[in-house]
């Protein structure tokens, strides 16, 4: 359950709230991350409508409330004379729907009393919040129950001990790996991460398609991996999960040395190093340019560390990448609306082609990556490593971190992308 939130709170999930409340038509206002007069008002009136006390406060009987709005279902004990088709009238949702997310139950004998999960809103991955881990993982865990197929693990963990999580999307024998938020004031990736996640199960149980692919030919064919978020405690710093009173921000805010734009600015882990500038690609030419630019020691940007791998975080991409047969990754990065398909002199089969085939569906260009940060990122090992194709997609125009209002553009930009790129790949 998330925390307490009252009037004066701030940050992602008071931003989490007021965009379910205004879903809901409780009108909280702008999503802003404040909880203002307007958020209390809209708590005041879910609560009245929810028969709760209302005292303005969201604690654990209102979240209790929330939830299923939150999560995408309800938990149902049947009752006698119930019907999977009568269950979806009731809840506006498909027989279909709830045949998924009860694998195990006799669609022609269910018995009174069994706990039944009942879909009751195809879209919960919210667009419109700054989102931080714990909402990733509380998205995570909800996918999980309405679409058990979905194969969820944890890659390893941050410095500050999160999950790394990652999604399997399919059974085919061709795997290909998709990550986001490498960089902390990136994460509007994440989001387009795991949007692709949850339409892509919503087309999945619905028989369509994502990004003008058959998700059955995709489930048949590919084994799609996604990482959302390699870098969580950098995004919960940026994202204001970790307010000014925490150790983490302090810890950061050392690091940052005065340096403006804090803490909107960090992109690095918590210790200080540029995780896209520490795998083991050439990373001695990477130190040489950073350290020849003045970052020769742990910041917000531009660090590559002590040595190649020494985070636990490029540890576990590392390790994840190593432990599979990826034929195609894709590393989401902001901003630019570019595609950036080399390294050095290495040259994958098809790789141009490929690339030319994500540039036309995205409308994204094809470029070199700049000298300054031609190397030690992760798509460089990857090339390096299996001289297959890998690509770092840049996503949105501006400066990071992105406005997550410019999310129904990039995601539209991109949902054709992840699907092609999966089938492209050899």
């Amino acid at each position: 359950m998330f925390q307490t939130l009252r009037r004066g709170s701030r940050g992602p999930l008071v931003e989490y709230l007021q965009s379910t409340l205004n879903r809901l038509g409780f009108n909280s206002g702008r999503v802003d991350g404040i909880f203002g007069a307007a958020t209390e008002n809209a708590v005041l009136r879910f609560q009245r409508r929810m028969s709760l006390s209302a005292d303005g406060i969201v604690g654990q009987k209102t979240w209790e409330a929330l939830m299923p709005y939150m999560r995408g279902y309800v938990i149902y004990k049947v009752r006698p004379g119930d019907t999977f088709y009568l269950l979806a009238n009731e809840y506006g949702t498909s027989v279909q729907a709830i045949i998924e997310a009860n694998p195990e139950v006799d669609l022609l004998n269910i018995p009174v009393g069994t706990l039944l999960t009942i879909p009751v809103a195809s879209n919960t991955v919210p667009t419109d919040v700054s989102y931080c881990y714990d909402i990733l993982k509380f998205n995570l865990e909800s996918l999980k129950v309405r679409y058990p197929f979905l194969e969820i693990s944890s890659a390893g963990n941050s410095l500050m001990g999160k999950d790394l999580f990652y999604v399997k999307l399919g059974n085919g024998p061709k795997e290909v790996f998709y990550n986001g938020a490498h960089h902390a004031n990136e994460w509007i990736t994440s989001v387009v991460l795991m949007k692709y996640i949850e339409q892509y199960c919503n087309a999945f149980v619905n028989n369509s398609s994502v990004g003008g692919e058959s998700v059955q030919r995709l489930f048949e064919q590919c084994s799609i991996y996604i990482l959302p978020m390699v870098n969580p405690d950098g995004v919960d710093l940026v994202t204001g999960a970790y307010g000014p009173d925490s150790p983490q921000y302090k810890a950061a805010e050392r690091l940052n040395a005065g340096r403006e734009g804090f803490p909107s600015n960090w992109s690095a882990n918590l210790a200080g190093v540029d995780l896209n500038l520490n795998y083991p690609a050439l990373w001695e030419k990477a130190k040489e340019i950073k350290f020849s630019l003045g970052y020769t020691s742990p910041g917000p940007f531009w660090y590559v560390g002590p040595y190649p791998l020494s985070e636990s975080e490029t540890q576990a991409v590392a390790r994840l990448t190593r432990e599979h047969n990826f034929r195609l990754i894709l590393a989401y990065h902001s901003q630019g609306e570019v595609i950036y398909w080399q390294f050095s002199t290495y040259n994958p089969p098809n790789s141009l082609e490929i690339a030319k085939s994500l540039s036309a569906v995205s409308g994204y260009r094809i470029e070199s990556t700049p000298e300054a940060s031609a190397y030690a990122g992760y798509k460089d090992w990857f090339i390096q490593e299996y001289n297959l194709p890998g690509y770092t997609i840049e996503v949105g125009l501006g400066k990071n971190p992105l406005p997550i209002s410019q999310f129904p553009e990039i995601y539209r930009d991109n949902v054709g992308l992840l699907s092609l790129a999966a089938i492209l790949a050899e």
